[in-house]
């Protein structure tokens, strides 16, 4: 009863973390169909000849805010811990989202708002990856790392189909067309911050804090509510990991992070993984899904047929996460993904250059049709490889030791290249067309190479057993040793020894 009791817990604890990847993928899919409510246009006064320019800087300027508090997030949270970190950045999203939903009828104030919610989206996005990989199990780990895109899709998808009934609902002479949308971000938000407290803080936080008997109690909690002697064993290998780390290093210091070969390759993953990402094409797709559906035939069925790609995005990565994951490994996954993403964005752009799309028709043609099919494809393939598995490899990289700063560094890559896809992607509409999808299909098959050179695989170790995996400087070894006495004592406070001990050995190179 206490392992099962214990995935319950890990499902439900990691489940309400990554509420805080719903509401980034809602504001972000909510704000493409908002900007193309006239309502909204209306209502803030812009001219059609600013709408392109509107487009970019509210979702830019989301990225900006984003971006830098990706920074000042990872001293926070390695003092406060991950609990109240994620409940700031839901109280500051909040923020923004209640400013964003009132009628000020100004730009300015709602590019302002846009930034205090993506100082809280940003914050989030460092901290739940962080948090949801020091409390799942190794065995899941995989499994529920990738909730974090599942959670993701799931935003999108009722972002699209909340656009899409607004539209169709609500007159445009009504601000409710556009602030219904906007304003349910406080739902999740709110869901998101009051949860938070009544969960258990990070076990390895807890641990790098000196602070083992709570790290023991949240250990317990999170598997099970038994001190098992499984569970003393894994609080043991936390614990020695962390000393040997500190023996070995005396603290984080940048000399460390770039000379210590192991680190430098995970950081150097952390930065182009991330950038990865954003040069698949799919956070563009993400973002103005309804005019990329334009560009290529679906004409007013824009906001209908992308209401389906949010669909598409579940199932396949709903499906992935639960049933392919820890299966099909970290490294092939992302090499597969790449691989077939690439030959559909040829495809899409093939027959947008072949049959480009009539804006006068008023049905869907048959090329438009397959063109549409193959973008959902594509997100598909996305949804099952470069969308959950760099937010998970990410998060499970690091040791204990510089968590906080990797996984910081690589969001903050992540926002910076969101900034500059969200900034070009309407333009790149404009000027390049067809062009756009044949970029995106280099940059795709260019990923297979980088996957297959630098990606090292992960699935079923033990975020300890990552030094062993890079061949890190602080490599660690097991050595056979009786149980100590107090592990015996399930009441003791002395800090439990496992039958797996481990030392310092250093690796050279």
């Amino acid at each position: 009863m206490g392992k099962n009791l214990g995935f319950v817990r890990a499902y439900y604890t990691v489940a309400l973390a990554c509420t805080g990847s719903f509401l980034f993928a809602y504001d972000t899919g909510i704000i493409g169909g908002v900007l193309t409510l006239k309502s909204f246009q209306n209502s803030f006064r812009y001219t059609e000849k600013q709408k392109s320019t509107i487009n970019s800087n509210s979702n830019s300027l989301l990225q900006a805010g984003a971006f830098f508090a990706c920074f000042f997030v990872w001293p926070f949270t390695a003092k406060y811990g991950r609990r109240w970190s994620i409940a700031l950045a839901s109280f500051i999203f909040c923020i923004g989202a209640i400013i964003q939903v009132i009628p000020t009828h100004s730009v300015a104030a709602f590019y302002v708002a846009r930034v205090i919610s993506g100082i809280g989206v940003g914050m989030a996005t460092v901290i739940v990856p962080m948090y949801t990989s020091e409390m799942a199990p190794k065995s899941i780990r995989g499994k529920l790392g990738s909730f974090f895109q599942g959670f993701f899709v799931l935003g999108v998808f009722f972002s699209y189909w909340i656009d899409y009934a607004v539209e169709k609902h609500i007159p445009e002479t009504s601000d409710s067309q556009w602030q219904i949308p906007i304003g349910l971000q406080l739902v999740p938000g709110g869901v998101l911050g009051l949860g938070m407290l009544f969960l258990k803080e990070s076990v390895r936080w807890l641990a790098k804090k000196g602070r083992h008997d709570e790290a023991m109690r949240s250990l317990v909690w999170i598997r099970g509510g038994e001190e098992t002697e499984e569970v003393r064993a894994e609080m043991a290998e936390i614990l020695d990991g962390i000393e040997a780390e500190n023996l070995a290093t005396e603290g984080v210091t940048w000399k460390e992070i770039l000379r210590v070969p192991g680190n430098l390759h995970r950081m150097c993953i952390a930065v182009t993984i991330q950038i990865g990402v954003q040069i698949t094409g799919n956070t563009s797709l993400a973002y103005y899904a309804p005019q990329i559906f334009q560009a290529v035939g679906a004409g007013d069925n824009s906001l209908f047929i992308s209401g389906f790609f949010g669909v598409a995005k579940v199932i396949s990565c709903w499906f992935f996460l639960l049933f392919l994951v820890e299966r099909i490994g970290r490294r092939w996954s992302l090499i597969i993904g790449a691989f077939l993403m690439g030959s559909l964005m040829l495809i899409v752009g093939i027959l947008a250059k072949l049959f480009p799309p009539d804006p006068d028709a008023t049905t869907i043609s048959s090329a438009g049709i397959a063109s549409i099919l193959m973008v959902y494809f594509e997100a598909m393939c996305y949804n099952m490889s470069w969308g959950p598995v760099p937010w998970l490899y990410m998060s499970e990289i690091f040791p204990t030791r510089i968590r906080e700063v990797g996984i910081a560094v690589g969001t903050a890559t992540q926002w910076l290249f969101n900034f500059v896809f969200s900034q070009a992607t309407p333009h790149a509409l404009d000027s390049m067309g067809w062009g756009m999808f044949l970029m995106f299909c280099i940059f795709n098959w260019i990923l297979v190479v980088y996957a297959w050179l630098f990606i090292k695989e992960t699935t079923g170790k033990s975020l300890e057993e990552m030094e062993e995996v890079f061949n890190s400087r602080v490599g660690l070894y097991h050595k056979e040793r009786p149980l100590d006495e107090q592990v015996q004592n399930k009441h003791s406070t002395e800090r439990p020894t496992s039958t797996m001990r481990f030392a310092v050995i250093y690796v050279e190179g």
